[in-house]
Formats: structure tokens, sequence, C-alpha cells
């Protein structure tokens, strides 16, 4: 159990200590994975962004979902899972989606691009994994812009989607894998909804801690 997502972040960054000071980049999922990251990449002292990856959502059952697309376009689609949508529906959802990718982008990451991806080492992080859906669409994402390295970093998933995700990518640290894996907010004392505006707080607190490294250099 951990009590919020900092403390998560913080146990997180502990079991990701081989890759501290390789020159990584932690690519966090928000909203929930912002903090999460946050902590993650100030131990490592690497470099911190946010990747947007959004679920495709049942227009009935918000909370699951057939798939999920990254930023760039990249989409993870589980064909038995969308298999009873008709295609016009199948195209609004995305159509929403990129709109809401679209607004996170301007908003939480202020309209900037990625850092670089190619040729580093790239740790996607998230407060939790649930179908994996979102992760699958930034690791597509992230092989896409030709990473070096893909790790994936979460304080909780259950042991099969943990196992699906170590098929793609390099490296999978997950901390808690529930024998009854419900929802992701079973391991947190401290569950919210975390808002745009603590999402971009953290953001510039980071950019904070990195202008003061910058003077220091």
């Amino acid at each position: 159990m951990f009590t919020n997502r900092k403390d998560a972040g913080q146990k997180l960054a502990r079991a990701l200590e081989k890759y501290r000071d390789e020159e990584a980049l932690v690519l966090a999922i928000p909203k929930g994975g912002v903090e999460v990251g946050y902590q993650a990449a100030k131990f490592l002292n690497s470099d911190f962004s946010i990747i947007i990856s959004r679920k495709l959502p049942y227009p009935d059952n918000p909370e699951a979902g057939f798939g999920a697309m990254a930023e760039d376009g990249s989409a993870f689609i589980i064909d038995y899972a969308a298999g009873g949508l008709p295609p016009g529906t199948i195209a609004r959802i995305i159509k929403e989606q990129n709109q809401e990718i679209e607004r996170r982008i301007t908003t939480l990451r202020g309209g900037k691009p990625l850092p670089e991806i190619a040729g580093r080492t790239i740790i996607l992080v998230d407060d939790g994994i649930a179908m994996g859906s979102t992760m699958q669409a930034a690791i597509s994402l992230c092989k896409n812009k030709k990473a070096k390295r893909i790790v994936v970093a979460s304080p909780v998933a259950g042991s099969s989607t943990a196992a699906e995700l170590a098929e793609v990518v390099d490296d999978v640290i997950i901390l808690e894998k529930p024998v009854f894996f419900r929802a992701v907010a079973q391991v947190y004392a401290n569950w919210y909804d975390v808002s745009d505006e603590e999402v971009i707080q953290i953001m510039d607190k980071w950019k904070q801690k990195d202008s003061a490294k910058a003077d220091s250099s």
C-alpha cells in the first residue's frame, strides 16, 4: 500500500536506481503519472516531461476502453474489444480523444513538443497500469521515434499485463502485482482524480529545479 502518489514515486525511483545518472528521459502519462514521474526523475537526475496517451473509452462505459492512442497518432486497438462498435462510433471516439490530446499538449505541456527521444533511454511512468492500453500506445510512439531503450515503470500492475509489456520493451519495473487486481486505486491510501492545476504546478516546480541546476553548472 502506498500513502499517495508522491510516496509511490519515491519508492519507484529507488527501484529504478540502475538508471541513475544515465541521462535517461522520464516521460509521465498524465494526469496521475505526473507526480510519480516527477519523483522518479528527481531521484534519477534525469530529464523529465509528459507524454500524452489517451484511452479510447466505450461510449456507454467510459471507465473501460477498447484501446488507446498517443499524441503522434500511434494507436493500440484491442480487436475483440472494439469488434462490437460501429466504425462511425470508433471514428467519433478517436476524434474526441485527439481533441483532448491537443488540449493536454497545450494546457499541461505549454504547447511544447516532446523532448528528443531518438537514441535515448526512455522511462515511461504511470501511477498504475490496468489494461495497459495507454502504456502500449506510448510505447509505440517511443518506438516510432527511435528510442534506444524503453523502460516501463509503475507502482502497480496486473501480472498478466506486466508480462505482456515485458514482451515489447527492454525492462519493466512494477512494485506491486496484486493477486486480486481490481483497480489502481486499491494500492493507494489517498486516491483522487488529479487536476490540470496540480499537473501544471508539478511541471512548474520541475522547470524551476531545472533552471536552478543550469544556473549552478
